[in-house]
């Protein structure tokens, strides 16, 4: 039976959700896999990425994208976020259609930020970059408040204190099935904290992810207050903190992971520090 590659259109996005939720992640249902490729912001999406349909009109295959366009410096980028991959069984010798589908449009830089174990040999020979993985755990503990420092997840309180750009990255990304969000205030000066609650090693999804830090000094020195926030509000009982987006820290205790989770990127417009998580599967789906 012959099978076609297309593009996902908006009529396709019920289907491929379905396909997803019973052959990727059944833990995720269809309703949030299909909220999670209609995201609330305005940018043109030119598809949703690529599909593999047989003769009778079946899906047997997905790559799910994410379509943005940044600000970065004086220059405008489009940034094609590769989401969600998953072939039937029986058609997987089909699936890098869909990679070369993606890849083949031009004038965007690919980023892959939830790679399977198999697939990041994978993109580094088409020559995808890994991003910086060292990451290390915090244990979110009960420590004494600090005079004068105020962590909040108060959706109001984090709207009036952030201003300009920071202010709509902060609307586009408020409301987002996975992008959870608070505010550190420490005299004049706030924190915007940006993460997600993931699962590690069968354990339910007790560890925050920071994904974003808009004050990496401030968000160092109040780790432990920011810590007692999320063991409190969020349940967390620890923090993932990535190097490339936090800076190196300090805090005690802490364990650098022995295999963090991997991230990569291709392009030849963007550097590695430009690259963050935004207007991501990480910020739209939790799994």
């Amino acid at each position: 039976m012959a099978v076609t590659v297309r593009p996902i259109r908006d009529d396709d996005l019920a289907g491929v959700a379905e396909f997803l939720h019973a052959h990727l992640n059944e833990r995720v249902r269809a309703a949030a896999w299909l909220r999670a490729f209609t995201p609330p912001w305005t940018f043109e999406q030119p598809n949703h990425g690529f599909m593999l349909v047989d003769d009778a009109g079946e899906i047997v295959g997905a790559y799910a994208a994410l379509y943005s366009e940044r600000t970065i410096g004086d220059r405008q980028e489009r940034i094609c976020n590769l989401a969600a991959w998953c072939v039937r069984e029986d058609q997987r010798f089909h699936s890098l259609r869909l990679l070369k589908a993606l890849l083949a449009q031009e004038g965007y830089t690919f980023t892959d930020l939830s790679p399977s174990g198999n697939v990041v040999p994978l993109n580094t020979r088409l020559g995808f970059t890994e991003l910086d993985p060292t990451t290390v755990l915090v244990p979110a503990l009960p420590w004494p408040p600090r005079p004068g420092v105020r962590v909040s997840s108060d959706p109001d309180l984090i709207s009036t204190t952030l201003t300009g750009d920071l202010r709509d990255l902060y609307r586009d990304h408020v409301g987002l099935a996975a992008a959870r969000h608070l505010v550190v205030i420490d005299g004049d000066r706030a924190c915007w904290v940006v993460f997600r609650m993931d699962r590690r090693k069968k354990l339910p999804p007790v560890f925050a992810s920071i994904l974003h830090v808009s004050d990496r000094d401030l968000f160092r020195r109040r780790i432990r207050t920011v810590g007692w926030h999320l063991l409190l509000h969020h349940r967390a009982a620890a923090l993932l903190a990535e190097r490339r987006v936090t800076g190196p820290l300090d805090a005690w205790p802490r364990v650098t992971l022995g295999a963090p989770r991997r991230k990569m990127f291709l392009g030849s417009t963007m550097s590695v520090d430009e690259v963050d998580y935004f207007y991501s599967e990480l910020m739209c789906l939790s799994w």
